[in-house]
């Protein structure tokens, strides 16, 4: 769940509400067309937020693998069905935070949300010099002000490397 947070920038509550047949191996697409909220199903957050989104092959390789793990992988089936809820609900919200907060815990990370990646995503876009034009679309923001005043943060050693690059600019010319 963690991985196609990150790697799409999804909100949890989109991550929740895929199923399987949002998932399109052939065209290596991804369709994000509702979001789950307090184990409601509901619309996604904004119009923009619907979207097909192209998929990296290797990713769709790890989707495939869950596939084949889970007991739940018919096509109306949900990616992250919970046992617990016997297919019928995909996990809950307290259940996943829990897991993420173990997890940062033991990498020594004080706070984690949910939302953590989708910054993370929003950072890394940045980092690999994404245009601030393409990260809006493929962060799905209507306003391109989202995109720059809310994700604003960038990678820290990219912070280090900028700093380093003037420092050196400074003291040598050059």
């Amino acid at each position: 769940m963690a991985l196609l947070c990150v790697c799409f920038g999804l909100r949890i509550s989109e991550c929740f509400a895929l199923r399987w047949s949002d998932v399109d191996c052939l065209n290596g697409k991804l369709t994000v067309e509702r979001g789950i909220v307090r184990q409601h199903v509901d619309d996604v957050k904004t119009t923009e937020s619907q979207k097909q989104m192209s998929t990296d092959s290797s990713l769709l390789e790890v989707l495939k693998r869950w596939k084949q793990t889970t007991q739940f992988s018919a096509p109306d089936d949900w990616i992250f069905a919970s046992l617990v809820q016997l297919g019928r609900l995909p996990w809950s919200y307290p259940c996943v935070l829990r897991v993420f907060g173990k997890a940062a815990s033991v990498a020594g990370i004080a706070h984690v949300s949910a939302h953590t990646m989708r910054h993370s995503y929003r950072a890394w876009l940045d980092a690999v010099g994404t245009c601030v034009a393409v990260q809006q679309k493929l962060m799905r923001h209507a306003d391109i002000r989202t995109t720059m005043n809310t994700y604003a943060d960038v990678v820290t050693d990219e912070m280090s490397r900028a700093v380093s690059k003037v420092t050196r600019l400074a003291l040598n010319g050059r």
